[in-house]
């Protein structure tokens, strides 16, 4: 038997970011909302870089809709910190579809690990030279409050928030 989602992508036509984890947290699998963990930074940092009109909290996730966003994770089916998910887990190819289908402008991996999974190679943060069909692809410190060099590593989300804005 399949297992289901843990978190529903959020999606639509024509967005200008779909932003992707790993997988839901274990707060956020409980929650059933993206990016629940106690001190994850998504949320507030969304609203500073003007990406949301307000500040959102983790239940009202499929707010982001309205603000040309959407959300996915690389592994739908698991949930738990990225070292312990299990091997295989990831799905690289349906996520692939998911961004050919839907076809945003921008596809914006929240940390190295599942771009990197999803690419096949090492990864800088920034701006890629890989493309998903027409989408471009960027590679984001992970805002978990796990990510103790968050802060050294910032400037890739407002170099982000710039490059939506010349969109």
């Amino acid at each position: 038997m399949d297992r289901e989602v843990v978190l529903p992508d959020v999606l639509a036509r024509g967005l200008k970011v779909v932003f992707c984890g790993s997988a839901a947290g274990r707060r956020s699998a409980e929650l059933g909302a993206y990016y629940a963990g106690p001190g994850n930074r998504f949320w507030p940092l969304l609203h500073a870089l003007g990406l949301t009109t307000r500040l959102l909290r983790p239940e009202e996730f499929r707010h982001v809709l309205d603000c040309g966003i959407g959300l996915t994770d690389l592994a739908k089916k698991v949930s738990g910190a990225d070292g312990a998910l299990p091997k295989g887990s990831d799905d690289p190819d349906a996520l692939k579809e998911r961004i050919l289908s839907f076809a945003p402008k921008v596809l914006a991996f929240n940390g190295k690990r599942p771009a990197e999974a999803f690419l096949g190679h090492k990864a800088a943060y920034g701006l890629q030279p890989d493309t998903v069909g027409e989408a471009t692809i960027f590679v984001l410190p992970s805002t978990s409050r796990a990510n103790a060099r968050f802060a050294a590593e910032a400037a890739a989300w407002h170099d982000l928030a710039r490059y939506l804005e010349s969109l």
